[in-house]
Order: structure tokens, then C-alpha cells, then sequence
């Protein structure tokens, strides 16, 4: 299906024009009816020759209607821009296509209705000729014209024909990945609930989908009970669409037109945005309160200009944008459109200190249409991936200076940085302190103060270094032991001679080793320590295998002992380092045998 929103000026004939198209009541209320004035919102449908669907947007032409027809015709990507051929050009057609300019609407078409009104062809020509210098700087420059009467038929189906070539040639929307329709309507069906509906204009729903309902009240979850599109049930819709959306978890009340159905946590919400003009006048020309239009919302927003074409918006409630969204500026007094912007950061950094203003101009002037991902990544330093994925930026293939570590990128010279100040940090002590176990993690995360722990892995392979035990360390041939050296010299002489004779606590504290000296002395594989304080070299588990595989099998810790010629303090523990490796079994409470 297609999606098509009207366009025009006040009785132009737009309501008419859509009903002889579809055979459809666009006007919902019956003071529209009586009156003859679209006051809000109208739908209805069709299909064309080609078998095409198309469903109108029906918008209200009046001025004091003019957030109506902005709601109507911001989620569209398709408009009909009506000009009644017997009245030409009039101050709402203008208002009318400033909107589509500022929304940077493409596609679409211009009908010159009511022609059954006027007898001078010249005079239609003429309407025709106004029309196309009015809309000349918008994305309707070179839409194909038709001239059309409602009234007699004449014309409609040149009409058909020309909006098919123009759907045809609309550039298909992406039907996966994130869903954020914007909701135009809402009501209650008795035993259902409340319903839902907006124009679907990327992704696709699915009953049963859980989806977040983004209004006044903040973020409410709510699940697709049911789906409807043109009067018939669907189990799933994808773009372009009209969607009705039946939803359990929330009531009728607490829906809203301007709020937006989106995919959990795949949009980013702001309520401050810097922005680039794309239409009308200099933002430094406009009012400090102005009102935003996105999607179907309306929000009042202050404006802070930083030089013609760029200014920083504070809206007051956070929305679901993105960089490179449209949004149209309104001024609630005069009721005319402002201008339009396009969003470049919806996070952007606070300008607290004098100058800050002038600095961010300069940046925002260079900073693409979409947005930048590259300056995102510098800003920050490290950004997750899926951060810039519910941003929409993309990091160009083969970019220079950034780099992709697990799930973060990275700006380069933030992890040269952190990479310099770990290694400088990790040696520094390994020189003041050649005891110590190496700088513990918890001290390197607190160094470097990376925004996820898991980096630090990454960051300490890329500075050459190494982890064990909770420590990051120089990897390389050990280091000295400092004033401890001689001493462990001379405790593996004596263990070289005695391998089994573990020195006691008194000779441990005769030679100066204590706690501290032995545990380094074992980092760097000069000593074992087993439980109970005994001391070994690390090559005396495989000296006692080669004892104790020579005595017949099972053995006691009797007999074990006597083998090696030490004592139990000494077998006991050695005896049960074997059982943990794997070499001795244990068989009952006093025998064990030789794995083989």
C-alpha cells in the first residue's frame, strides 16, 4: 500500500477530490458534513488500474487548522497539492508548501481541481504557471500537473494514471528493523480495548509484537493485541501503511495524537537537539518560543539560534528523534511555518562556558545532513555500536582514525592515550615495587577510567602487556626479585639439595622471606607454596612422582612419607597437590595409587 496526503488551500476541493477518487466519506465528523470545512484528519481508500493500493490522508486547509494538516501530512512520504483552477493561488496554498519544503517532501503530484468552473483555458494555464513558480524551491519542482473536475469526473483518470507513475517510482521503504509510528487517532473498541493508528512508514508490525507507547507520561509497554488495515484484520503490516492498532496495556485515555508506537530501546529520546536550517527564515530571526512538529506531534520548544542556519532546540518533552529527521517550526501567533530544520545531534554537549556557542556553530556547520558518526566516536572517545545503531550512523567502511573493539568503537587517540598511561603505570611500579603481583584491575579501571570494564582486556593486549591472576603485568622473562634475590637464591640451593625438607617458619624468617617475598618469589615460578606454609621448589611434585611410582601400589601417607624422606606436615600437602592435578588417586581414607 501507498500513502498519500492532500495538500492545499481552504475549499480548494481536496475532500471532494479524495471522495470521487475513492467512493469514501473523508470527513469523519458531522459538523465537517454540515459545514463543508475539513476540520480534522479524514481517511479513505482505494486501489488504482494497476492494482496498486493508495490511502488518502485527508488534511484540513484552514489556517486555524494548520497543526492538523501538519500532523496529516508529517509521517506521509506521498502528497496531492490541490489548487482550485477557478481561484489559483491562495495564502494557504503557501503555508501548505512551505510545510512540504519543510519536510522535504519528494514525491507527489499537482491537481488543478474545480476545472469544470472555469471556461478559459488560459486562465487554467495561467493558475498552472503561478503554481509551478510557488513550489519551484520544493521537492515538488518537477511533479507531474494534472487538471481535474470532481464535479464531472473529467480528468480523474489522467489522475489515476499520474499518481500510479508517481508510486511507482517512490523508492520502496525498509520493512525490517525499527518501528516508530507516529499516532494520529485513537479510540476504544468495546471488549478490545484501545486502538491505535498512524501512518506505518518504515519496519512491520505483527501481533503480538511488544512495542513502547511514548507520550507526556513517559514510556508505557504495550503489546500489539491486533491489527487492522482498511476495515480487515491483518497478522502482520509493513510499510507504507495505514494501521490500526489494537493494544493491550493501555487505555484509550492514555493515548494521545503526537504520541509515537516505537520498537523498545531502538530510539533514542531528546528533549535537546541541535538542528540545521533547511527552509525559511534565519533562525537568529526567530522568536525564543516556537512550536515544534514532528510525526503527528506538536511540542513547544525554545530556541537558542547560533548563527543563521543552526540553532539548539529544548523541547519540552522528549521525543523519539534522530539525525536527519525533519522537523517543521511553527509560530503559534502569526499561525504560519516558520521554517524548517533538519536534526544533526540529538545528544549534544552542554555550552556552559563563554564561547561555546560560536564553537558548536563552526562544528554543526560541517557536520553532514545525517549526522556524523566520526564526530560522535571523537566526541566521546568510545561509543557502543548500538548506540550510533539507534542514532542511524553508520562508520564508513575503511574510516580513518577509530577503531572497532568488541562492541565499542573507539577514537584512535583515546586508546592510544589509555594504552600509554597503562603501560607507563604497569612498569612504573613494576620498577618502584619488583615485589608486587602487578597493577591490580581495579586500580586500571579506576587509572583509565574506561566506560566498560570489558576494554580493558583490549586495552592491555593493545599495549603489550599481560593478565594474570587479576593483575596486569610486563610480559617477558622474569623479573628480579630486589632485595629478596639473594635470599631465594639461597632457599633453592638448599631445596636443590633437599627437595622434600621444607624450610620452617623460623628459617623463613631468619632468611627475610615473608609472605609478600614468597608470593613473588612464585609469580616469577622460583618457589611453590602449598597449604600450611610449606615451601617447595616448583619441581618437587615432579621429584615425588618419581618416588612414589616406585613403590608398590596402592601406597599409605606412611609410606609415602618415608619414600620422600620428609615429614607429614610436608607430605601431606604435596600428596594432596598430586590428587588435584590429577597424578595420585585416592582410593579410600588412608590409600592412594599412581594415575598411569
Amino acid at each position: 500500500m501507498h500513502v498519500v496526503a492532500t495538500a492545499g488551500h481552504v475549499d480548494h476541493g481536496k475532500s471532494t477530490l479524495v471522495r470521487a477518487l475513492t467512493g469514501m466519506e473523508p470527513d469523519r465528523w458531522a459538523e465537517e458534513r454540515r459545514r463543508g470545512l475539513t476540520i480534522d484528519l479524514g481517511f479513505a481508500w482505494t486501489a488504482l488500474d494497476s492494482g496498486r493500493e493508495v490511502a488518502f490522508v485527508d488534511v484540513p486547509g484552514h489556517e486555524r487548522f494548520l497543526s492538523n494538516m501538519l500532523a496529516g501530512l508529517g509521517p506521509a512520504p506521498v502528497v496531492c497539492f490541490v489548487v482550485a483552477a477557478d481561484e489559483g493561488w491562495k495564502p494557504q496554498s503557501s503555508d501548505h508548501r512551505d510545510a512540504v519544503a519543510a519536510l522535504g517532501i519528494e514525491h507527489g503530484l499537482v491537481v488543478l481541481t474545480r476545472a469544470d468552473l472555469v471556461e478559459d483555458p488560459d486562465r487554467i494555464a495561467a493558475v498552472l504557471e503561478r503554481t509551478r513558480a510557488e513550489i519551484a524551491g520544493t521537492g515538488l519542482a518537477g511533479a507531474p500537473a494534472v487538471v481535474v473536475s470532481a464535479a464531472t469526473g473529467a480528468g480523474l483518470d489522467g489522475l489515476r494514471t499520474a499518481l500510479d507513475g508517481v508510486l511507482a517510482a517512490a523508492p520502496a521503504p525498509p520493512a525490517g528493523g525499527r518501528v516508530r509510528l507516529w499516532v494520529d487517532r485513537s479510540f476504544t473498541v468495546r471488549g478490545a480495548g484501545a486502538v491505535a493508528t498512524g501512518t506505518l512508514a518504515a519496519g512491520t508490525l505483527a501481533a503480538g509484537d511488544r512495542l513502547e507507547l511514548l507520550g507526556v507520561a513517559g514510556a508505557v509497554p504495550v503489546t500489539v493485541r491486533a491489527l487492522h488495515s482498511r476495515n480487515a484484520p491483518h497478522e502482520a503490516l509493513g510499510p507504507v501503511n495505514r494501521v490500526a492498532v489494537n493494544l493491550r496495556g493501555a487505555d484509550a485515555e492514555a493515548v494521545h495524537r503526537g504520541d509515537a508506537l516505537v520498537t523498545p530501546g531502538a530510539w533514542p529520546l531528546a528533549d535537546v537537539v541541535d538542528v540545521r536550517r533547511t527552509t525559511g527564515t534565519d533562525l537568529t530571526e526567530a522568536p525564543a518560543g516556537l512550536l515544534l512538529h514532528v510525526g503527528t506531534a506538536t511540542v513547544p520548544v525554545r530556541v537558542r539560534p547560533f548563527d543563521a542556519g543552526h540553532a539548539r532546540l529544548t523541547l519540552d518533552r522528549r521525543l523519539p528523534l534522530v539525525p536527519g529527521d525533519r522537523l517543521v517550526l511553527r509560530d503559534p501567533g502569526a499561525r504560519t511555518v516558520f521554517g524548517g530544520v533538519r536534526v544533526l545531534d540529538v545528544d549534544p554537549p552542554a555550552l556552559v562556558r563563554r564561547g561555546d556557542g560560536t564553537r558548536r556553530a563552526r562544528l554543526l556547520a560541517g557536520m553532514p545532513d545525517g549526522g556524523d558518526a566520526l564526530g560522535e566516536i571523537a566526541r566521546r572517545g568510545a561509543v557502543r555500536a548500538a548506540a550510533l545503531d539507534r542514532l542511524g550512523l553508520t562508520v564508513p567502511a575503511g574510516a580513518v582514525g577509530v577503531r572497532r573493539l568488541g562492541e565499542w568503537w573507539l577514537h584512535e587517540p583515546v586508546l592510544a592515550g589509555w594504552r600509554e598511561r597503562l603501560r607507563t603505570a604497569v612498569e612504573d611500579l613494576a620498577a618502584r615495587d619488583p615485589l608486587a603481583a602487578g597493577l591490580s584491575r581495579g586500580a586500571a579501571l579506576d587509572l583509565l577510567a574506561v566506560p566498560d570494564p570489558a576494554l580493558l582486556d583490549a586495552v592491555v593486549a593493545e599495549a603489550g602487556l599481560a593478565q594474570a591472576a587479576g593483575f596486569v603485568t610486563v610480559p617477558g622473562p622474569a623479573r628480579g626479585l630486589g632485595p629478596a634475590e639473594a635470599a631465594v637464591a639461597a632457599l633453592e640451593r638448599r631445596l636443590a639439595a633437599a627437595p622434600f625438607a621444607a624450610p620452617e617458619g623460623d628459617e623463613l624468617a631468619a632468611l627475610r622471606l615473608g609472605s609478600r617475598e614468597l608470593a613473588a618469589a612464585e609469580r616469577v615460578g622460583r618457589l611453590l607454596r602449598l597449604e600450611g606454609s610449606v615451601v617447595l621448589l616448583p619441581t618437587a611434585p615432579a621429584l615425588a612422582m618419581r618416588e612414589l611410582a616406585r613403590l608398590a601400589q596402592p601406597f599409605t601417607t606412611s609410606q609415602a612419607r618415608q619414600a620422600l624422606g620428609t615429614s607429614r606436615r610436608v607430605a601431606i600437602p604435596l600428596l594432596e597437590l598430586l590428587d588435584a592435578r590429577g597424578w595420585t588417586r585416592r582410593i579410600d581414607a588412608g590409600h592412594r595409587e599412581v594415575v598411569r
